[in-house]
């Protein structure tokens, strides 16, 4: 799938009437006849189930290298600078919020969760947190604070069956990260002219939450129009903000180097997918809610594709389910509900099936497991459960 065309066609989608209502067999109505005879003829080169492919790392090395050219965005390393601001005994754990640089430009929040006990390296989680819409918190919406927003209460309890599941993961005995991404929480975009309740978001009405959250998924695309016209992708700050966590993360003395995983869902998901493919020093993932096979996204769920998710090129070379396989040898797990309607259920066990061979042909097919629930797009707590016992496997007893 050419994301140039999909991004194109989402614009279109965005700004004219309906296609899907005029020619209900895609979304993309009559230019979709282009952008799939485009997708067909990707070959998708750089695969690793492609015959040319037989030494793993050698493939890596120039998976890696190409999406890293496509996603439009190498800013200079730099120190990270950390500060921490607020330290806060959480009974079993530690809870500190930091501020550190990701980029020269860039300088995230962080919440850092410590176990307590014995003075020790331990495994660590970057926790990734989800679109949802929802963009007032971000890295708040997986891990627990006091005096917490109604609306965000609501919020964890429909995504999350209402536990702020990295702090659970603390309660475990990782040490858990988890930032603010672009365009959430603390990075949320404000404007001049918002009212004073916008920027001080515990005073925020429900209409007040609702109204900030439509204008946000309004300009969207003006922001990710924005970013492509400055030569540089979402995705790519996305990613290198991801990245990066993980150089902080490794400044600290409590974390183990050789114990690093990630987990998200929807959107964190997508980030977790690719965190664990382009960082080597991810032993371990899990990927909620985001998995499938771009060219069987193309007729009816385009509208799942937005400017923070365009890779552009991507598809000539590889596949979603290629990039998240450059985790391999690393524990991957998959998770996806079959009545989440974000993905068409061909392309999710499609993808499933991908990911299998490249670990069968890579020689550790139990590394990978792909995981379906009868259920919605959400990370409830048999998932949640599931997942846990999959990185203690990796991480905790590798």
């Amino acid at each position: 799938m050419p994301y140039v065309l999909v991004a194109l066609s989402v614009v279109l989608l965005a700004t004219c009437a309906r296609a899907d209502d005029a020619i209900p067999q895609a979304q993309a109505g009559s230019v979709y006849p282009l952008m799939r005879a485009t997708a067909d003829r990707s070959e998708l080169a750089l695969s690793f189930l492609q015959p040319k492919f037989h030494d793993l790392d050698a493939w890596k090395r120039q998976g890696r290298k190409k999406v890293r050219e496509l996603l439009h965005y190498d800013p200079p390393h730099c120190a990270p600078n950390a500060e921490v601001v607020e330290r806060v005994d959480c009974g079993e754990y530690l809870h500190e919020k930091v501020y550190f640089n990701t980029t020269p430009d860039i300088r995230v929040p962080a919440y850092l969760l410590l176990p307590k006990g014995e003075p020790k390296r331990r495994p660590a989680i970057v926790a990734l947190h989800d679109h949802g819409g929802f963009y007032n918190w971000g890295k708040e919406k997986v891990i627990a604070t006091e005096n917490e927003h109604p609306a965000l209460t609501e919020f964890k309890r429909t995504a999350y069956a209402g536990r702020s599941w990295g702090s659970e993961l603390a309660k475990r005995g990782y040490v858990v990260i988890s930032i603010d991404m672009f365009y959430w929480g603390e990075r949320r975009m404000l404007l001049p002219d918002d009212p004073p309740s916008w920027r001080d978001r515990g005073t925020m009405t429900a209409e007040d939450v609702a109204a900030f959250h439509r204008r946000s998924g309004e300009k969207t695309w003006l922001v990710g129009t924005g970013l492509f016209e400055a030569g540089i992708t979402w995705s790519g700050v996305m990613f290198t903000d991801d990245i990066r966590t993980v150089d902080y993360l490794l400044t600290r003395p409590e974390v183990d180097p050789e114990r690093i995983g990630c987990c998200g869902l929807s959107v964190g998901g997508f980030r977790s997918a690719h965190l664990a493919g382009l960082d080597p020093r991810i032993k371990a993932a899990v990927v909620v809610g985001w998995m499938s096979t771009y060219g069987d996204m193309l007729q009816n769920h385009l509208t799942s594709i937005g400017p923070m998710k365009i890779i552009p090129g991507l598809y000539q070379y590889m596949d979603l389910p290629d990039v998240v396989s450059m985790n391999c040898p690393g524990g991957l797990m998959v998770i996806n509900g079959t009545q989440d309607a974000l993905f068409p259920m061909d392309g999710v066990n499609a993808s499933f099936d991908k990911v299998a061979k490249v670990y069968a042909k890579a020689g550790v097919p139990e590394r990978f497991e792909g995981v379906l629930y009868d259920g919605p797009h959400e990370f409830n707590l048999q998932m949640q459960e599931k997942a846990f016992a999959w990185l203690d496997r990796w991480l905790k007893n590798p």
